[in-house]
């Protein structure tokens, strides 16, 4: 079944031998296997792929990285980190995955913080 964000039932996509300088928009999902100096918007998820890179900024929904970004990302919902991953800038997002062996190097600020309880406020106070 064709998801609301997808064309033809597919992804919009751009090749590994593609190079592109400037800004996407777009309600469609997105994957990124060659580069992008610039930024993309969407409603729906981008996916870097492993050969895949942008330099630039992000807004989206959820973000999946297998290859490099540098830059800005702006995601509502989730940023996955795959172990190929290698991530360099600033993020805000609302939930975070990092598998083993990816690279993340970003200040990170988590959106609905207020809703988050301090470890320390629930342990109990022992003698």
């Amino acid at each position: 079944m064709m998801k609301a964000n997808e064309i033809n039932g597919q992804p919009n996509k751009i090749e590994a031998s593609t190079r592109i300088t400037g800004e996407i928009k777009s309600n469609a999902d997105f994957r990124i296997d060659g580069y992008l100096n610039g930024s993309i918007t969407t409603s729906g998820k981008v996916v870097i792929g492993k050969e895949g890179f942008i330099e630039g900024s992000i807004k989206c929904s959820n973000v999946d990285i297998e290859g490099k970004f540098n830059g800005k990302i702006e995601a509502s919902e989730v940023l996955n980190l795959k172990s190929t991953a290698l991530i360099e800038g600033e993020v805000s997002i609302s939930k975070l995955i990092v598998q083993a062996g990816a690279s993340f190097n970003a200040k990170c600020s988590m959106k609905n913080s207020s809703e988050v309880k301090s470890i320390t406020d629930n342990r109990e106070k022992t003698a």
